[in-house]
């Protein structure tokens, strides 16, 4: 599973990504970017975003899905009958998405 990531020891805080893509990424506390959604992370907005860093401190990461249901795409699945994998999601978590 692909995840979407800010470098932190990388951005300087200039604020571009913030500005291109509100949806995916504000600051947080230390005035740095940091991603606040991995909904639609491929988007046009995303990529003008990394694209636009002056730093490249925007990326993408493997993130193995530690759900406790493997075949969910949803990291809070606890549901006993759910089908993700085949496109049927049965748990709250995944309904909320």
């Amino acid at each position: 599973m692909k995840e979407l990531f800010v470098n932190k020891e990388a951005c300087i805080g200039c604020g571009m990504c913030v500005s291109i893509d509100p949806t995916h990424f504000d600051f947080d506390e230390d005035g740095l970017s940091s991603v606040t959604t991995q909904e639609n992370i491929e988007s046009e907005d995303v990529q003008n975003a990394i694209s636009s860093c002056p730093t490249s401190a925007i990326g993408y990461a493997e993130k193995e899905n530690d759900s406790k249901n493997p075949k969910c795409h949803c990291e809070n699945c606890t549901c006993d009958d759910c089908h993700c994998d085949e496109g049927e999601c049965h748990c709250e978590g995944c309904q909320e998405q």
